[in-house]
């Protein structure tokens, strides 16, 4: 998220161990380039910070979440360890996606989501570089349909219309290349403001995305919320809310931060 800064970033990985360094970088205008470096004291915390943060949703981004690599050393063709799956069926859940993917290598996180159109989608990172390419020989362009789908299907569909997609989770920078390119007419789709992020931080082990939202509800129009939980499904004391305006953000950094909130003050950026 663009909005994050060098504190935001900071704040958000420093749960996970002793950081020597961290930025946001930035354009020549000084607006974030929506990527950073956070260098830890050990190894042991960076590869923490991969397995809980990596693959998860941050207001309306995913975030991906990567040990760093020289420029000469990297591969993206083949060492790549983060999967994206589309055309999934409607009861696809955790016991589908582990039944689907667990059985090709150890998986470090995973995440299901839906579009605009209810339809699902998922990430899912794996421990190993050759895990994830097993998956993607083995899994791309197969039928995951339901009966039930099959008969709503058009006899005309194309078949990437309906058969899984398995591969490479891209980046952001080249989601966008890959998008200009194909596009030829019209500019891009602007239909959805990106709103402005809060980053929330102390929150209460009981917190969930439902509380969190109710209470930033009553500063405006919330377009995401999320609380970012542990394996236990207990509250890892941060979220973010998305806010559709820079003026209720502002009305909600200004009543929120050190507000107390079930005995905690809490920090809102």
């Amino acid at each position: 998220d663009r909005n994050i800064d060098n504190k935001a970033l900071y704040d958000t990985f420093s749960l996970f161990g002793n950081i020597l360094s961290c930025k946001v970088a930035s354009a020549q205008d000084g607006k974030s380039r929506g990527y950073g470096f956070v260098h830890y004291e050990t190894e042991e915390a960076a590869k923490q910070a991969i397995e809980r943060v990596n693959g998860m949703l941050i207001g309306d981004k995913m975030v991906e979440v990567q040990a760093f690599l020289k420029r000469n050393d990297r591969d993206t063709a083949t060492s790549f360890t983060n999967i994206y799956c589309k055309n999934l069926p409607d009861d696809f859940d955790e016991d589908k996606l582990k039944a689907m993917f667990g059985g090709h290598g150890t998986i470090t996180s995973s995440c299901i989501l839906e579009d605009k159109g209810g339809r699902k989608f998922c990430f899912v990172n794996y421990e190993a570089a050759e895990a994830a390419q097993k998956a993607v020989a083995e899994l791309h362009g197969k039928d995951l349909r339901t009966d039930a789908q099959k008969e709503e299907t058009k006899e005309d569909a194309e078949p990437e219309s309906y058969l899984a997609y398995v591969g490479r989770a891209q980046t952001k920078v080249e989601r966008a290349r890959e998008f200009r390119e194909k596009a030829k007419a019209g500019p891009a789709k602007e239909g959805r403001a990106a709103g402005v992020n809060l980053y929330i931080k102390n929150l209460d082990e009981g917190e969930n995305n439902n509380t969190l939202k109710e209470l930033f509800a009553p500063f405006g129009s919330i377009t995401s919320c999320i609380a970012m939980m542990d394996e236990k499904d207990k509250c890892r004391g941060f979220g973010f809310v998305c806010f559709n305006s820079p003026d209720e953000a502002t009305k909600a950094v200004t009543e929120m931060h050190l507000k107390v909130v079930k005995g905690k003050p809490l920090y809102v950026g």
